[in-house]
């Protein structure tokens, strides 16, 4: 397994995680990637927030070993062919270590404070669908024309190209079973899901079944979990843990207690290890729900827990 920090860019300033980045290469994580968001989803919707393709292309250049990310890109925000641009520079400044996460896109009221329209669900997922193919197009192609319902794109150059071949690594964010799965499964090279060894199980069963109707091999799909960390003996600990999990990410608490990556040294390694059965390559930890002063937890973590499941 590799492991990876999943960091937010909300009520956080650029030294801190340039601070924090360098720490966890250095101590041997594996990757890291950054939200994009505007604003924190909060009511009065005021802290700050660093905005993710400026601070990732700074920190492509700042942290030279791991592959670095977006996790995930909202494809409401920008056409898919400025971020086809956006995404190429960034990869060719971190000399090809770059993991594309897209999205569907959720937060409605970050939206409707900057105008930019929010569409239904399904219209959501259908321009992610057509994104994905412009993304592709512009990598891989000399000239891309592209004629789909929401984008367009008529012989157009994308130069220079990316430095990962035949494009960067494009992970899909999302557990939608109907249609994002299907989704991830005609064009994602990685998928991404909150979740712990039970969801990712059915998802994952459900997503082979995607990948044989499109003629794919499932096994070409990079699988990643989100799972908050606590690494501790105190019952009580966890469960503030879970509460927490709940209220913010709106989970069930048999869903939060799958996702739940908290407990004793042993106890976080058995469940990484039931994960890694359910086909699941790389674990990302959120920083949204470590301490204040994270670096403990992680070292711990990355000395005590990782190198059995290396």
């Amino acid at each position: 397994m590799r492991f990876a920090l999943f960091t937010g860019m909300t009520g956080t300033t650029w030294d801190a995680v340039l601070g924090l980045w360098r720490h966890v290469e250095a101590t041997g994580w594996d990757a890291a990637c950054v939200t994009d968001h505007f604003m924190p989803n909060t009511p009065d919707r005021v802290g700050d927030t660093l905005e993710c393709w400026s601070t990732l292309a700074a920190l492509a250049a700042l942290v030279p070993r791991m592959r670095v990310g977006t996790i995930v890109v909202g494809n409401t925000y920008r056409h898919p062919a400025v971020l086809a641009k956006m995404a190429a520079q960034v990869d060719i400044i971190s000399g090809g270590r770059l993991i594309l996460g897209i999205g569907a896109a959720w937060q409605q009221n970050e939206h409707e404070a900057y105008g930019i329209p929010f569409f239904t669900v399904g219209e959501r997922l259908q321009r992610l669908d057509e994104a994905c193919q412009v993304l592709k197009a512009l990598w891989t192609q000399p000239k891309a024309t592209f004629k789909g319902r929401y984008y367009q794109l008529g012989d157009a150059p994308l130069a220079p190209k990316p430095v990962q071949q035949p494009h960067p690594e494009l992970m899909i964010g999302g557990g939608g079973e109907k249609v994002t799965l299907r989704i991830v499964a005609r064009h994602a090279d990685h998928w991404n899901v909150w979740g712990g060894p039970e969801t990712l199980t059915r998802k994952g069963r459900i997503l082979d079944g995607y990948c044989a109707t499109a003629g794919r091999d499932p096994k070409t799909i990079t699988r990643s979990a989100v799972m908050p960390l606590a690494i501790t003996d105190d019952a009580a600990e966890s469960a503030r843990l879970k509460t927490a999990v709940m209220r913010r990410m709106g989970m069930t608490e048999e869903t939060a207690t799958d996702a739940l990556l908290a407990g004793s040294v042993a106890a976080v390694r058995d469940k990484l290890a039931r994960l890694r059965e359910a086909g699941v390559a790389t674990l990302f930890v959120p920083s949204m729900f470590l301490p204040k002063d994270p670096r403990p937890l992680l070292d711990r973590f990355i000395g005590e827990v990782a190198p059995a499941l290396r």
